[in-house]
């Protein structure tokens, strides 16, 4: 039994907004609360292993604890993504280079030994584990890539945020107008909405005179998980209510005597 959502547009939404979740959660620890980089990334990394358990000892698709673990390795990313390029001072292009070249490792062992990187076939705990091992990289990459456009490559916060919004649209076209693996373009826009959510929530909380909305830390994350929230109730209703009608129409048939035949 897959463990794992739907892909529909609400996956991505709720995508985007952890994963912007992430940034100003993970920015909240670290720097507001003057946590540090490193004090934070293991704090994070701890309750991403916690989560992560829970997940894996799961034995069905329970939306709550799967956003959860996104939320956890999105926030975990934030944190290890600065530590390495700020705190270490390797930068973010050594930084994102060292990450992607992880995250492709990753996928090609998951490749090799399993023969499709498709989420369909994350059944066992195996693929499962490598699923997620993906996403911290993917998420820990995107941070990285997010800060690249927002500093390094001189865009800016929203001008990194149109880019990658401008990439995702060419994602969604291929999906619908070219022969391009589903798989594949599904992996590519995994990792985009990564740095897509950082420089998002970098726009969200940035003072006015850095190019951002100056909405804080605090005030961007409850905004955002009051979002994820809604979402994620909104799809769990949406998921029950076939099962509920099934099953009353079941109760309703079983509760109506057969009819007799006359001879």
């Amino acid at each position: 039994m897959s463990k794992l959502p739907s892909i529909t547009v609400f996956f991505w939404i709720m995508k985007i907004c952890a994963t912007t979740l992430g940034e100003t959660a993970g920015d909240l620890l670290s720097m507001t609360l003057n946590v540090g980089y490193a004090a934070s990334s293991v704090i994070l990394v701890g309750i991403f292993f916690a989560t992560l358990i829970a997940q894996l000892w799961s034995k069905r698709y329970n939306p709550f604890l799967y956003w959860t673990v996104i939320l956890s390795t999105s926030t975990a990313g934030t944190t290890m993504s600065d530590y390495m390029d700020r705190t270490l001072g390797l930068g973010y292009t050594t930084g994102a280079t060292i990450l992607l070249t992880i995250l492709l490792a990753i996928l090609v062992f998951w490749r090799l030994s399993v023969g499709s990187l498709s989420v369909s076939n994350v059944k066992t705990p195996k693929v499962e584990l490598l699923y997620w091992t993906a996403i911290l990289f993917s998420n820990t990459l995107g941070t990285a890539l997010g800060d690249f456009l927002s500093d390094t490559s001189g865009l800016g916060f929203a001008g990194g945020a149109l880019l990658i919004a401008s990439l995702l649209a060419l994602v969604l076209a291929a999906h619908y107008f070219t022969r391009i693996s589903g798989v594949v373009l599904f992996w590519v826009a995994f990792v985009l909405t990564r740095p897509f959510g950082a420089t998002l929530g970098d726009v969200l909380t940035k003072a006015h005179d850095r190019g951002g909305l100056d909405f804080g830390t605090i005030g961007s994350s409850i905004v955002l998980i009051s979002i994820l929230g809604v979402c994620i109730l909104f799809t769990t209703l949406r998921q029950r209510r076939p099962a509920v009608a099934v099953a009353a129409n079941d109760e309703r048939l079983s509760a109506t005597p057969p009819k007799r035949t006359r001879l």
